[in-house]
């Protein structure tokens, strides 16, 4: 938007220019012709004004910060958001982003163990707006490439390093809290700051993986074993309990058992015979079976 003003503004200029300089009239054939007028001076040098003028004023986007340039050397100072006016053909801006970017690479790394580890890392980070100055003088824009990119790869290495390729998984809370302070430490001396970092993802070599993979399994398998041995136990201890409570209340029944008791069981077998007895004699008697009215009436 700004550049489409800028351009109005000259070729603004430059009609009125172009106006003041230049007298057109018929001659005496009824044809058109020009005459420079005295004010031709004038109008170039508007115009070359223009052309000198103009470049020197701009505006600062939102979440960036201009450096200013003179002669091509670093002033130090830095233009906020918003317009801006410099010295013409002696200052120039030179923008440079302080919005959080999200850069993700790749990291290669051993672990304790010797176990190869690749390890995917996305890092927030966005330049500190008080050393943009100082990022141009030694960087340019290209300190992603020169300073961040192999900042993450050591602090990737000296990180995981530290850690069997088995407890990476378990530790990503800790190793993530390792690789982020490094970064922030080594990246802060370039001007850089560092937001947060993300391990998305941890590759291990297809050997290990499949050593993992049957290591859990075996694991689980012993779960699921140790699992059906402790339903055994206890419903063999069930049993064992049930079979005590048995043989004490058989014991205990055995106890409460008298000869009066036995009597009195016997008088009641009598009477529930006598109940159901329809007044006849049985015509056979047996040696062991009851005759209810004789039963009853027998005197001992």
């Amino acid at each position: 938007m700004l550049g489409i003003l800028k351009l109005l503004m000259f070729l603004g200029i430059l009609a009125i220019a172009v106006k003041i300089s230049v007298k057109i009239s018929k001659n005496g054939r009824g044809k058109m012709e020009f005459e420079v007028t005295p004010a031709l001076k004038a109008g170039i040098i508007l115009v070359v004004l223009s052309l000198f003028i103009l470049p020197a004023v701009g505006a600062i986007p939102a979440g960036t910060r201009g450096v200013v340039l003179r002669l091509g050397a670093v002033t130090g100072r830095v233009l906020p958001e918003g317009i801006y006016v410099l010295i013409p053909a002696i200052e120039r801006a030179e923008l440079m982003s302080v919005q959080t970017v999200a850069h993700a690479i790749e990291a290669a790394a051993a672990s304790k163990d010797l176990q190869d580890v690749t390890t995917q890392i996305t890092l927030n980070y966005s330049l500190d707006p008080e050393k943009v100055c100082e990022v141009y003088r030694t960087l340019r824009r290209d300190y992603q490439a020169r300073i961040i990119d192999p900042a993450i790869q050591e602090s990737v290495k000296a990180s995981i390093s530290q850690f069997d390729a088995e407890k990476l998984v378990v530790d990503r809370p800790r190793v993530k809290e390792m690789i982020e302070l490094s970064l922030k430490t080594r990246l802060a001396t370039h001007g850089i700051l560092v937001d947060t970092i993300s391990i998305t993802d941890f590759k291990f070599s297809p050997e290990f993986t499949k050593a993992i993979e049957l290591k859990v399994t075996a694991v689980q398998d012993a779960f699921r074993a140790q699992n059906e041995l402790k339903k055994i136990e206890f419903e063999a201890q069930q049993k064992v309990v049930k079979a005590k409570a048995e043989a004490e209340s058989l014991r205990l029944q055995k106890e409460q058992i008298t000869e009066g008791l036995l009597r009195l069981r016997a008088i009641e077998v009598q009477m529930k015979a006598v109940e159901k007895w329809d007044g006849k004699m049985p015509e056979v008697v047996t040696g062991n079976g009851p005759v209810p009215m004789l039963d009853v009436f027998n005197k001992k």
